[in-house]
């Protein structure tokens, strides 16, 4: 299966921020045959984020948006492998199948107890070191191999999304 990025860089070009993000997630799930896609957005100076942003094949799936800001730099990056690759700048990670990856990888048991997913592709959105977001499409039930195609089709969104993550953080965040 062959992608193209385009439509979804262009859409971020937008002036409405939450707008362009909301439909960058639904189509990225879509695009990639999800049943749920999220996005996990950050304001790495405070340490803090939530999920934001979700879309969902159907109603069957867990919509995991979160009303509040949270602190993430506290017990998350002990108790979460893939968070905590994400705030050390690393690479993405794609997990084929949950149950079977190795512990380094990903926690488990926190990965079901928290989201549910058996296949996931945990996208870091980084500036200088910075995270930002962690967009995350991700499958329940089956594993799922992500090919090359997917791969090339994901990794140029991601740094993508910095900037209208940042315009989206600086109206959203609670100022004080």
């Amino acid at each position: 299966m062959s992608y193209s990025t385009s439509p979804f860089l262009a859409l971020l070009t937008s002036d409405e921020p939450e707008t362009a993000l909301t439909e960058l997630v639904k189509l990225v799930g879509e695009s990639l045959h999800a049943d749920r896609c999220f996005l996990y957005v950050r304001h790495p100076a405070a340490g803090q984020g939530k999920i934001a942003f979700c879309w969902c094949r159907d109603a069957t799936i867990p919509n995991v948006i979160q009303k509040d800001w949270q602190d993430d730099v506290t017990s998350l990056p002990e108790e979460d492998p893939l968070f905590r690759a994400a705030l050390h700048d690393q690479p993405s990670v794609y997990v084929d199948d949950v149950e079977t990856a190795p512990h380094p990888v990903l926690n488990r048991e926190f990965e079901a107890k928290t989201f549910g997913h058996r296949a996931l592709i945990h996208g870091h959105i980084t500036e200088t070191g910075k995270l930002w977001g962690i967009l995350q499409p991700c499958l329940f039930g089956q594993p799922r191999t992500w090919t090359e195609a997917d791969r090339a089709f994901f990794e140029p969104l991601l740094p993508a999304l910095v900037e209208p993550i940042q315009r989206w953080v600086r109206v959203a965040f609670p100022k004080g």
